[in-house]
């Protein structure tokens, strides 16, 4: 094995979304909002809070609130207790808000993916993309 073999892995999705950073915040921040574009939860915006995201799959994901940076930064764990080493999972997802002309430049970074985890690395990749679309159908309704 070589020394860069156990390095961590990120998965980041970026993208513009035609709204101010207010309310992509309000998207990231709120409960019954964040249930309509990523998963049922029991989110607080308080650093230390201890919560949960679960899955329409059944996967129960274990999260506290690390950063808050109210319309610019938000972070969390995200973890993910199982019995195979290729998806037990101790990662932190932080969204960065940047404003810009048309709108918000929003990235995402779920990082802390082992080399052997190619699996929930790859699914990672695919589901940001898919809660990006979900949360971009939720902005254009929400107001």
């Amino acid at each position: 094995m070589t020394e860069a073999s156990a390095e961590t892995r990120s998965v980041v999705i970026e993208r513009e979304f035609a709204f101010p950073a207010e309310r992509i915040w309000r998207a990231l921040t709120q409960p019954h909002l964040i249930e309509e574009w990523l998963m049922k939860n029991d989110f607080k915006p308080t650093v230390g809070h201890k919560f949960n995201l679960r899955g329409e799959w059944g996967g129960v994901l274990d999260c506290e609130v690390l950063t808050i940076e109210p319309q610019k930064t938000l972070a969390y764990t995200w973890n993910f207790s199982h019995e195979d080493a290729a998806f037990d999972l101790r990662s932190v997802v932080t969204f960065t808000l940047t404003p810009t002309n048309a709108g918000t430049h929003l990235r995402v970074e779920q990082a802390g993916f082992s080399p052997t985890q190619k699996q929930a690395y790859g699914g990672a990749h695919a589901g940001w993309k898919q809660f990006f679309a979900k949360l971009d159908e939720l902005l254009a309704r929400a107001d």
